[in-house]
C-alpha cells in the first residue's frame, strides 16, 4: 500500500476510535492536511474497501475500519510511544505504595483499567518464575504450625499444619534447615534440595521435618498461573448500542480463567501483543481486541498482563501504557 493511502486509512482508523461515527471523505479533508483534493480521497477509499481495510456499514453511511484495516494500522505504527513524564511519574507513584504481591497486582489492574478505559487483565507471577525468599514456620498452638513461603516477587504462600507437640528451640532448628535448602533457588532447584534433605534431618526433627517438607514440597510445586485479576469491566458499556449487544457473551468469557490465559497468550516482557477481532481465539471475544504484554525482569518474564475491549480502541495510547505499566511492574517485583 502507497504511503497516501495508508495516511487515508491512518485518519479514518483515528476519527473512528475518536467519534464512534463511520467516517466520510468530507470530514477527512476538513480535519486532516491529506495534501488531496476529495475526489482522490474518495478514490482511495474506495480501493481502501476493495481491498477489505474499510467497510460502510451502511447505504450513504460514511466508512469504518475493518479488522484488517486496525491490523494494517497497529502493524505501521512502527514503534510504540513513550508515555510521558508526567504519566510514567503518575504510574510509579501508584505503584510505589504497594505493601506485597496482591497489593501490587490489585493496584496494577486498577491502574491499567483507568489509563486505557478498558478491561484490565493481570496473572500471577509463577513460582517457577521466581526464587524462594524465605521460609518462616510460627506456633499456632502446641499442636498447630503455619508454613510460610516467600519468594523473590513477593508472593506469600502459606499452610496450617497439624502436628505433635514442639518446642521453640525445635522449630528453631528446622527453620534454619528448611531455608538453607531453599533460599535462592528456583521451584525445582528448591524441591530437590528439600528430597535430599528430607534423608538428612537429625533424628529430633524427624517427625516435624517430613510433615513440613512434605508440605514444602506442595508448595514450592503449585502454580500461581491460574490466578488473575479483573478490573475495570464497567468500561465495556462505554461504547454505546453498536457494541452493547455483544457486551454480554464479553462479560460472560472473562469470567472463565482459562480463556483469560489464552488471552494474554505468550507475551514478553519485551514487546507488545495484539490481537484484533477475528484473530481471538474465542467466537465470543471476535468483537474486541486484547493488548498484552509479559513483565518481570531483565532475565525473565513472570507472567503477563493487558487489557481487552472494542476492535475501535486508542491502539497507539492502549499500547503505550501496557508496555509502560508492564515495565513498572517487572521492576517493582525484581526490586522488591
Amino acid at each position: 500500500m502507497d504511503e497516501r493511502k495508508l495516511e487515508v486509512l491512518r485518519a479514518i482508523v483515528t476519527d473512528y476510535v475518536s467519534s464512534q461515527e463511520p467516517v466520510g471523505s468530507k470530514a477527512l479533508v476538513e480535519r486532516h492536511d491529506l495534501g488531496v483534493s476529495a475526489a482522490t480521497v474518495r478514490n482511495d477509499m474506495a480501493t481502501l474497501e476493495e481491498e477489505g481495510y474499510i467497510t460502510q456499514p451502511h447505504t450513504s453511511a460514511g466508512r469504518i475500519p475493518t479488522d484488517k484495516g486496525y491490523r494494517l494500522f497497529v502493524d505501521r505504527l512502527g514503534t510504540v510511544k513513550p508515555l510521558s513524564q508526567a504519566e510514567q511519574r503518575a504510574i510509579q507513584t501508584f505503584l510505589s505504595g504497594a505493601l506485597d504481591l496482591d497489593d501490587v497486582l490489585l493496584r496494577t489492574v486498577r491502574l491499567l483499567a483507568q489509563v486505557t478505559q478498558q478491561v484490565a487483565i493481570v496473572q500471577y507471577p509463577t513460582l517457577s518464575h521466581s526464587t524462594v525468599r524465605h521460609v518462616e514456620i510460627v506456633s499456632l498452638s502446641a499442636s498447630r504450625l503455619l508454613l510460610i513461603l516467600i519468594t523473590s516477587t513477593g508472593r506469600i504462600v502459606q499452610r496450617a499444619l497439624e502436628l505433635a507437640r514442639h518446642d521453640e528451640q525445635t522449630l528453631a532448628e528446622l527453620r534454619a534447615h528448611l531455608n538453607a535448602a531453599t533460599v535462592g533457588n528456583s521451584a525445582s532447584q528448591a524441591a530437590a534440595r528439600l528430597s535430599a534433605l528430607a534423608g538428612e534431618l537429625p533424628p529430633s526433627l524427624q517427625v516435624i521435618g517430613q510433615t513440613a517438607i512434605a508440605t514444602l514440597l506442595e508448595m514450592v510445586g503449585s502454580e500461581a498461573s491460574g490466578r488473575m485479576v479483573v478490573g475495570g469491566v464497567p468500561n465495556l458499556t462505554r461504547y454505546g448500542a453498536a457494541f452493547e449487544s455483544t457486551v454480554r457473551p464479553v462479560l460472560e468469557a472473562l469470567e472463565e480463567q482459562v480463556v483469560l490465559l489464552e488471552l494474554l497468550g505468550e507475551a514478553t516482557s519485551d514487546a507488545v501483543t495484539v490481537r484484533i477481532g477475528q484473530e481471538n481465539p474465542y467466537k465470543e471475544l471476535q468483537s474486541t481486541s486484547v493488548v498484552a504484554s509479559g513483565y518481570g525482569s531483565q532475565l525473565d518474564t513472570f507472567a503477563t498482563l493487558g487489557v481487552v475491549g472494542p476492535t475501535r480502541m486508542d491502539y497507539p495510547s492502549t499500547m503505550a501504557s501496557v508496555r509502560a505499566v508492564a515495565r513498572y511492574v517487572g521492576r517493582f517485583l525484581s526490586e522488591g
